[in-house]
């Protein structure tokens, strides 16, 4: 065979082959009017429950002229199922861009958020890859087409380390308000800042205490010393370097969210460290709201240890109620920057509240709180307290005050 006629033949066996491949490749084509991503990758953290868990959002864009309901989410780990949101389920937690309430059904041509929470047994391997199922009815679709399952959102866990740090505060009775994470509106605080969507707050906390007869308040709630947690210390939780301190806003009056509060007035009173844990690469930062007018002890610049005091407790900026508003994110800044989980090296769980209704409607009345009672304290090592907890700190180190 001379060496023309093998060069054709090869030339007419890689044809054929690539003519093959482009009618495979188009014979898998498919419309896709809901289309999903994922922008942050969750990353693995473990939780006061004994659970390992995983929290983040899936992206949902409606590219089609009509509403499209949500029926379910199958959410695989390595190609199984690992969890399944139902309708009613899915209705609680698909949030339109911009707006805080959830719905089922995504409007035409609009976009939305489904905040997802994974929780597998402690010890349980973490999928190396999570992809999502979604069931759909598509209401501009032709009849034979509404009914589609789609697959989208693939996403690849991080193991990246995460921050074991020392408490915040020192002493008992604190509630671990609108922690981690069904619930939480910390968890579904997405803001657009400087052309992207951040979620710096993802795993924040609203710290506060109980008085010795299970209320937030006892007094007239428009009083700042009424609140149990007003001027307690708050406490740098790490070996850390200051990198910004805002400290001469005025208090608000408790009871109700001031009017007229700018974005960057939102905190309130602040400080905001950069953990100096060589693992962590220099790119975790605590920040802490709402304290006191001059009463941060601290400077830009300057190196502090944990169970050093940095300010006190109070009710700046945007605050219906004293409290420590606290928060690990990967950038300086409260705003613009992903929220990070964390562990707490040491607290003990003596309580829980049944529901972020119930706290809120005690604050609202200044009532004790209905909670379940632990018979013994259970004693949680280098975990995130999860929501609605009431937690005792170790108390407040003798070296830890200026």
């Amino acid at each position: 065979m001379c060496l023309c006629t093998l060069l054709r033949r090869i030339i007419v066996s890689v044809a054929l082959t690539l003519s093959f491949a482009l009618t495979a490749a188009h014979a898998a084509e498919r419309p896709t009017p809901l289309i999903l991503s994922v922008q942050d990758a969750p990353v693995v953290f473990a939780g006061s429950d004994g659970n390992t868990h995983l929290v983040y959002e899936l992206w949902m864009l409606n590219f089609s002229s009509g509403d499209i309901a949500v029926q379910s989410v199958d959410i695989l780990g390595d190609g199984k199922v690992i969890q399944t949101m139902d309708a009613k389920a899915v209705a609680t937690r698909l949030q339109p861009v911009g707006l805080r309430d959830s719905t089922g059904t995504l409007a035409k041509s609009s976009q939305a958020l489904l905040f997802v929470h994974i929780t597998l047994p402690s010890g349980a391997a973490v999928p190396r890859r999570l992809t999502h199922r979604v069931t759909t009815f598509i209401a501009a679709a032709p009849p034979a087409f509404q009914h589609l399952v789609m697959a989208g959102g693939e996403t690849v866990p991080s193991r990246q380390t995460v921050a074991v740090i020392h408490p915040p505060l020192a002493g008992g009775n604190y509630v671990s308000a609108d922690s981690c994470c069904d619930s939480s509106r910390h968890m579904r605080a997405a803001l657009g800042v400087n052309n992207h969507v951040w979620l710096a707050q993802r795993f924040a906390v609203d710290w506060e205490q109980l008085d010795s007869q299970g209320r937030i308040y006892s007094g007239p709630r428009e009083t700042l010393k009424s609140y149990t947690i007003f001027g307690k210390p708050a406490l740098a939780v790490a070996d850390a370097t200051v990198v910004s301190v805002v400290d001469d806003l005025p208090e608000q009056t408790p009871g109700k969210y001031p009017e007229g509060i700018s974005l960057d007035k939102a905190d309130g009173n602040s400080v905001i460290l950069r953990l100096d844990d060589p693992r962590l690469g220099g790119h975790v930062f605590a920040m802490y709201a709402h304290m006191q007018p001059r009463s941060i002890r601290v400077h830009e610049g300057e190196k502090v240890h944990p169970g050093e005091v940095l300010g006190l407790v109070g009710n700046t900026g945007n605050s219906v109620a004293p409290h420590l508003h606290f928060q690990l994110m990967a950038e300086p800044s409260s705003l613009a920057s992903n929220g990070l989980p964390y562990a707490i090296d040491s607290f003990a769980v003596t309580g829980q509240i049944p529901s972020t209704e119930a706290f809120d409607e005690a604050e609202a009345k200044g009532t004790a709180i209905s909670h379940r009672v632990l018979p013994n304290p259970r004693r949680v090592e280098k975990d995130l307290p999860l929501d609605q907890l009431i937690i005792v700190f170790p108390d407040l180190p003798k070296s830890g005050n200026r």
